[in-house]
């Protein structure tokens, strides 16, 4: 999974803000830079003075730059006419194409310039559109697609519709990537958050972003102009279709800890009240080792479970609680899932992978 930051030069960071920000951005692992090139707020005279050098620090750690362009960008920088290969030659490797480019316009650039990738928006998708695109004869290898970011409060798109794009485009085997804010420094004018999720405003980037993977997005950008670095190492670690839930440790036993440290799949004959790790009982025999009995106390939602050995057969078999359940001797209580992240289970559907990160 590739997941990225975004650059604003010439509207808040200094220069060397942001090509500090690209430095650790690249040691987190991320390799995605998103830019855009026409907010209204930017000092235009700063911006070129700074692109230059963002772009070549980029290039040095083979990170992607991603940019908003429109004919008018050429003018912005100093470009003699309006082509993939003059936005190549700057560092610029991919072009979100938004309003302005028909069909048939984007079909023959991804069959003039394959070295290029394109990018559309997965916001503002329609089948009409797609169907265009194919009609065209559009190479879709190299196409992905990225949702908006939305500055003004109110104006964040939902869960269902943001789903209901991503679907759309992932029938064409289109990756798609979505935004979420940082809670470090947001970007001017309005401060407020660049969330494409409107649920994802106040958010966490942590929180935010896992919410994305579960929901089905491949790439996931922070929006605002300087995160933190412990938001950028989080982002960075992400990994493709994981959920991942961040729990409390409700035990000591350092062999159930190992256990509870491997990534599980959710069986594909789903329990009615709660979710089943298919691999945990064989996990548990190639560790050798016996489940003895600890914390069998009550089993609330988004309790993490291990039998133990007196459960016999089942000793070693791992569940997220849905439904609420009595104490039983049987069954350990090792772990519990932050209350704030009980929503996330219920993307853990049959045959999806998930893993625990724990926290004091």
């Amino acid at each position: 999974m590739e997941n990225g930051i975004s650059l604003y030069p010439g509207l808040d960071n200094t220069p060397d803000e942001n090509l500090a920000l690209l430095e650790k951005a690249a040691q987190a692992g991320i390799r995605r830079v998103f830019t855009s090139l026409h907010i209204p707020e930017t000092d235009v005279a700063a911006l070129k003075q700074e692109i230059g050098s963002l772009l070549r620090a980029a290039r040095r750690h083979h990170m992607e730059v991603i940019s908003d362009v429109s004919p008018a960008t050429c003018q912005l920088l100093d470009l003699p006419e309006f082509t993939p290969t003059s936005f190549r030659m700057l560092g610029i490797t991919t072009l979100r194409l938004d309003y302005g480019f028909s069909a048939e316009e984007i079909a023959r650039l991804t069959h003039r310039f394959p070295e290029m990738r394109f990018q559309l928006n997965a916001s503002t998708i329609t089948n009409r559109i797609l169907k265009d695109l194919q009609d065209a004869g559009t190479d879709f290898s190299h196409i992905d697609a990225l949702h908006n970011f939305y500055p003004r409060r109110g104006t964040g798109i939902s869960e269902e519709f943001m789903v209901r794009k991503t679907m759309m485009l992932h029938k064409l085997g289109i990756k798609t990537g979505a935004f979420v804010p940082s809670q470090h420094r947001r970007r001017s004018p309005l401060k407020d958050g660049l969330p494409t999720l409107e649920d994802h405003r106040e958010e966490s980037a942590d929180l935010a972003a896992r919410h994305l993977i579960a929901l089905g997005i491949d790439s996931v950008f922070i929006a605002d102009s300087l995160p933190s670095d412990d938001e950028l190492q989080l982002v960075g670690s992400l990994n493709d279709d994981l959920v991942t839930l961040q729990a409390r440790l409700l035990t000591g036993n350092t062999f159930q800890q190992k256990l509870l440290s491997h990534t599980f799949t959710a069986r594909p004959d789903e329990a009615r009240d709660a979710i089943r790790a298919s691999e945990s009982r064989d996990l548990l025999k190639k560790l050798d080792g016996i489940i003895q009995p600890n914390n069998t106390i009550i089993r609330p939602i988004g309790a993490i479970t291990i039998d133990n050995q007196q459960y016999q057969r089942y000793m070693g078999e791992l569940q997220i609680i849905r439904t609420p359940q009595e104490a039983d001797a049987r069954t350990n209580v090792a772990a519990i899932v932050d209350e704030n992240e009980v929503n996330l289970l219920q993307y853990i559907t049959p045959g999806r992978k998930f893993s625990f990160r724990f926290h004091k």
